[in-house]
């Protein structure tokens, strides 16, 4: 049994590969690694889950975590560059429920999901998704049906337009949620 005073999620990150050179834990979001590491190829999830980020800020390619040792982050994601700021995914317990839009500012056809869904099109006839409001739960975004490609962390609030969040021209086709079982 976890005291109550320690954190509920804990990573460290390594400045090279297979956990080796300088260490920073961290239990909390982390918008900036540069002032602890000069760089990061490898971490350890020690309890609960994490997005961690190419850029600072919580922008570019993310990559969800859950506990487990990572050696060589960038040949196991396939990442040209090191991990630059992570963000700490709360646990949830209870309904998790989403809107998602076909057009940027709820527009255009709108689906409400309260379950994973592995391909928008087969599913809810929508070519695209470009913004969203999660009123309940955590969850992830993917580009591709079946929960393949690149991938974006939503927690509960408003999406106008997914253009605007460091992930470019990124289609969504599939979603799923974070799950207690996960931690």
């Amino acid at each position: 049994r976890v005291p109550s005073s320690s954190p509920s999620s804990q990573i460290v990150f390594y400045e090279d590969r297979n956990f080796q050179g300088r260490s920073y834990e961290c239990s909390s979001d982390c918008a900036d690694m540069s002032s602890y590491l000069s760089r990061c190829h490898s971490c350890k999830v020690e309890r609960g889950c994490f997005m961690v980020y190419d850029r600072i800020n919580f922008m570019g390619n993310q990559f969800f975590l859950r506990r487990g040792e990572y050696s060589d982050y960038m040949s196991m994601m396939g990442m040209n560059d090191c991990i630059r700021s992570c963000r700490m995914i709360p646990m949830h317990r209870g309904s998790y429920r989403m809107r998602i839009y076909e057009r940027e500012n709820f527009g255009g056809q709108m689906s409400e999901l309260m379950n994973d869904c592995d391909n928008i099109m087969d599913r809810h006839r929508m070519s695209n998704c470009m913004s969203c409001q999660v009123m309940d739960g955590h969850w992830l975004m993917y580009e591709q049906p079946h929960f393949r490609g690149r991938m974006m962390y939503m927690r509960p609030g408003e999406y106008r337009s997914f253009m605007n969040m460091g992930m470019g021209s990124m289609r969504v086709m599939s979603m799923r949620r974070i799950m207690d079982s996960y931690y």
